[in-house]
């Protein structure tokens, strides 16, 4: 039985909580043993307290510590862990391995997803990426997250450094259109739900073609007559500059075919 300590409670903490519990119900070799948080009511709700921690030098021993804290809290929680040689990983898209304190065994355990608390998902189809600094260790992180995922992967610091800097784009950034088109709508008292089969047709098409063949709309038609109208009812100078940006980088990414 591999044990696995979480050390954490926000999003990525409790949706991996879940997980693994999930797991366990499901009889795998997997089994969470303890959870450390700063206010226990945050994940009591999740497990018993008897499995619940706030006191860092009450780790129980473990094979596997996963460090779930946000990026800038990640080195010092790390140097703070009460034992050495143990595999401690944290779970950071942007952080690199050698954060970790030297006194232990140093990975990274990356579910590349966006994360609420109380939305459910669906962890069998999130990526996980892995890295460690020997084999050894590694075989261990395979074993436990595929115990939660169908879909884990070897991910270096640097490649792991981009996927995150992908995804900003992919998630972050579109989500915050979605904001600007929502506003956009809302300002002209058009239902902002009008929008939402194309949010997911759009989202959809990339399943099956790349992002550049899915890819439609004025600036790649280069239809100059539609740009130029869009662009004098944008009023919101920021919308306006956003617009701009996109449509040229649309427009340069096509001269490139």
């Amino acid at each position: 039985m591999v044990k696995v300590v979480i050390i954490g409670s926000g999003n990525v903490a409790q949706h991996l909580i879940a997980a693994f519990q999930n797991a366990q119900n499901s009889g795998t070799e997997i089994e969470l043993i303890q959870v450390y948080s700063r206010q226990t009511a945050s994940v009591s709700h999740l497990l018993n307290l008897e499995h619940i921690t706030n006191d860092l030098n009450a780790l129980a021993e473990a094979d596997l510590y996963i460090i779930a804290v946000s990026d800038d809290a990640i080195e010092a929680i790390s140097s703070q862990l009460p034992f050495k040689n143990r595999l401690v990983v944290h779970t950071s898209g942007s952080v690199p391995l050698n954060i970790l304190n030297e006194d232990n065994r140093k990975g990274v355990f990356y579910p590349l997803q966006t994360f609420t608390k109380n939305k459910p998902v669906d962890f069998k189809m999130i990526p996980i990426c892995l890295e460690s600094e020997n084999a050894t260790d590694y075989q261990l992180l395979d074993k436990v997250a595929k115990s939660i995922s169908e879909k884990v992967f070897a991910i270096n610091s640097e490649q792991r450094k981009a996927l995150h800097v992908a995804a900003v784009f992919i998630n972050n950034f579109t989500n915050h259109l979605y904001q600007i088109g929502q506003e956009i709508c809302q300002e002209n008292q058009v239902p902002f739900e009008i929008l939402k089969p194309l949010i997911a047709e759009t989202a959809n098409k990339i399943m099956v073609l790349s992002p550049e063949e899915a890819q439609t709309g004025p600036a790649k038609r280069n239809d100059t007559a539609t740009i130029e109208a869009h662009e004098a009812f944008l009023a919101n100078d920021d919308y306006l500059k956003i617009y701009k940006t996109l449509t040229q980088s649309i427009q340069e990414n096509g001269k490139k075919l």
